[in-house]
């Protein structure tokens, strides 16, 4: 039976990505030796991580004046990382789901924060979008894709501060204006790269600004200086998103992965919308082309048990909804086939059928 991964991190990987780095563990270019166990700093891995680099920059056309971070840590590090290298006396933050808000409980530690708004009285249901950004901010936080409660911010804000973007989840699916951005982030195990390798997009001469000594190991400069080579870098998770890279690039680039997640989501979507036994969750404006939730129409509440069997039977393999918001989720990442959202949909309908 074929499997349908709709798992939200970590996710579906493009299937020549998975072979090319499996056949790299085995033996990397010929070497007799693993991907596992070279050296990060052999002369043949090196051209990986500036390749790497290099597409970085073309797909999402980075200005000069930007570097491209692989880190560990994951986005969790960079809640920390990001007030320690640029918040001197106060950011502001939009607090659209729980990564915001740990974002939020992070950054307090470093001087005053702003909430410049907040949807959690409504679970999160939508983004906030009348609010005011402090002027004297050093910058503006946002969550670009809530994983989670299902809502994405489709475009850049265009706000009097430099912004700072968590993009963990929606990274390389729209095209980004980079240069409002002083540092754009996130875990690669999404749209990216197995877990285990952070990306950080860093302005250059944003850093150095703040006035507190930062830990050698959280300083965005240490990184750039040395190219993301201070220390032991995630090497296997590294090789993988260059393949992912190559990949997003040979499909088309991001224009296209952005008309794979449209399609993919107005299929869905449709099917929720129509089908009388399902409802969505988020207000339709500000549902997520990456994590679609939806739930059980309330008449229908006690199928819910019955339609996850179901579509687990069907090869269907992610599809329980998180705790915050029960029901389902969909995560539709950009290596997920338009069929595998097809028989997702075929699958709501036999059931509706059934019942």
């Amino acid at each position: 039976m074929q499997k349908h991964n709709f798992n939200a991190g970590p996710s579906i990987l493009p299937r020549e990505v998975i072979e090319k780095t499996a056949q790299a563990i085995l033996d990397y270019n010929g070497s007799g030796l693993s991907l596992m166990e070279i050296s990060h700093r052999a002369k043949d891995f090196q051209p990986v991580v500036d390749e790497a680099r290099a597409l970085f920059k073309e797909l999402l056309q980075i200005p000069d004046g930007y570097s491209v971070l692989f880190l560990g840590g994951g986005a969790s590090l960079e809640f920390c990382m990001v007030p320690y290298n640029f918040l001197e006396h106060k950011a502001a933050y939009l607090n659209t789901g729980t990564w915001a808000k740990k974002a939020i409980k992070e950054a307090k530690g470093f001087g005053e924060v702003v909430e410049v708004a907040s949807s959690a009285d409504a679970n999160y249901t939508f983004i906030p979008k009348d609010y005011t950004v402090p002027a004297d901010a050093d910058y503006f936080h946002i969550t670009t894709n809530n994983t989670i409660f299902g809502t994405e911010l489709k475009a850049d804000p265009d706000v009097n501060v430099p912004l700072v973007g968590d993009m963990s989840s929606d990274i390389f699916s729209r095209p980004v204006d980079v240069s409002k951005y002083i540092c754009i982030y996130g875990g690669a195990q999404k749209n990216l790269a197995p877990s285990g390798v952070t990306f950080v997009i860093v302005k250059e001469d944003a850093l150095g600004k703040v006035s507190r000594t930062i830990p050698t190991m959280l300083n965005y400069k240490t990184h750039v200086d040395a190219g993301s080579m201070f220390n032991t870098p995630p090497v296997v998770p590294i090789y993988a998103a260059l393949q992912t890279l190559r990949w997003i690039k040979a499909q088309g680039g991001i224009p296209e992965m952005q008309r794979r997640a449209e399609e993919r989501a107005s299929l869905l979507y449709g099917e929720i919308d129509r089908n009388k036994l399902f409802q969505g969750t988020a207000v339709e404006e500000d549902r997520s082309r990456m994590n679609i939730c939806f739930v059980m129409a309330p008449e229908y509440k006690e199928l819910e048990a019955e339609f996850l069997a179901f579509a687990t039977e069907r090869g269907m393999v992610g599809i329980k909804g998180h705790r915050s918001v029960g029901g389902f989720r969909a995560s539709c990442y950009n290596a997920l086939p338009l069929s595998s959202v097809q028989a997702l949909v075929d699958c709501m309908q036999e059931f509706e059928r059934k019942h």
